[in-house]
Parts: C-alpha cells; structure tokens; sequence
C-alpha cells in the first residue's frame, strides 16, 4: 500500500520530511470519499516520489480543523512545507494526474515571490 495513514500527532513531522505531500481527508460513511480512495491509491502507488496520505477526520478532528476541512473528500497539496492546494470533491484520475503533475512542476519560492510582489503594487 503506497498510501500512509496519518493522525494528528506525525502530520507535522512527515509535512516537514517529505517536500511534496497529497493528503486525502476522508471519513468512513462518505460515499464520495470511498469512491476516491482507489484513484487516490492508484495515484500513489504511480508516483513513489511523493507521500499520499489519508486522514481520517472523525479520528483526527483537531487536524482536519486546522486544516479548515468544511466537507470529505477534502484534497490538500502541500509542497517544500507550504500548502499549495486545496479542495473539496472527489477528482477524476485524469484531474488528479494533472494536479499531481502541476505539483511537481510547481516553483514555490517563485510563486511566492510573483504573489508579494502583485500584492505591493
């Protein structure tokens, strides 16, 4: 299994060892969430270079509001320690892909730097 089951109390360290994480928020009596959870897992185990995680928010609730989860499935992607996408619904293996593939390409530091500098202006 290419996923990893995450709770509360190693989320912050494995955000902090991993520079690219997917995290699945879902909760067992979700219909959506369970029809999401083999694209999410066929999603993972095609890409070993980043870590899938699920939360389970009715186990984790503390996590999921911090991480301001209002509906399952919730997918977050977090790159170099900064959350860089964020949604609610189940995405298509296709739409995923393409995230994943946005991820990877993703430049943090310059996207941070281009958003400051459209904000001073």
């Amino acid at each position: 299994m290419a996923t990893h089951a995450v709770t509360s109390k190693d989320f912050n360290q494995i955000v902090e060892s991993n520079d690219l994480v997917f995290v699945d928020f879902w909760a067992t009596w979700c219909g959506p969430c369970r029809a999401f959870g083999p694209t999410f897992e066929k999603a993972s185990e095609a890409n070993s270079d980043i870590y899938f995680a699920k939360v389970d928010i009715d186990q984790n609730p503390d996590l999921a509001s911090a991480a301001k989860v209002q509906a399952v499935p919730t997918l977050m992607v977090i790159k170099n320690q900064q959350i860089v996408f964020q949604q609610a619904g189940a995405l298509r293996a296709s739409d995923l892909d393409d995230l994943i593939a946005q991820a990877k390409a993703l430049d943090v530091n310059a996207a941070a730097a281009e958003e400051a500098e459209a904000q001073a202006e």
